[in-house]
């Protein structure tokens, strides 16, 4: 029961800053993600509904030896 009102209220918070951000050709989204391992990014065009460019801490150019050098390029 709690773990969904955490859900419900993270939601929300997500609609509300949605509502109010949107990205354009001219100056896409930026969507970035931060799990315990990896940092992932990307641009988004919401006018036209697709990422435009993306990138993450996995890819081996942006491979440094630590997530935080990683994050950094």
């Amino acid at each position: 029961m709690a773990k969904n009102r955490k859900l419900d209220r993270r939601n929300k918070i997500r609609r509300r800053i949605r509502g109010r951000v949107t990205g354009s050709s001219e100056r896409p989204r930026l969507s970035v993600y931060r799990s315990n391992k990896y940092i992932y990014a990307q641009l988004i065009d919401d006018a036209s509904g697709h990422t435009l460019a993306s990138a993450s801490s996995i890819e081996k150019d942006l491979d440094n030896g630590s997530p935080v050098e990683a994050g950094k390029a």
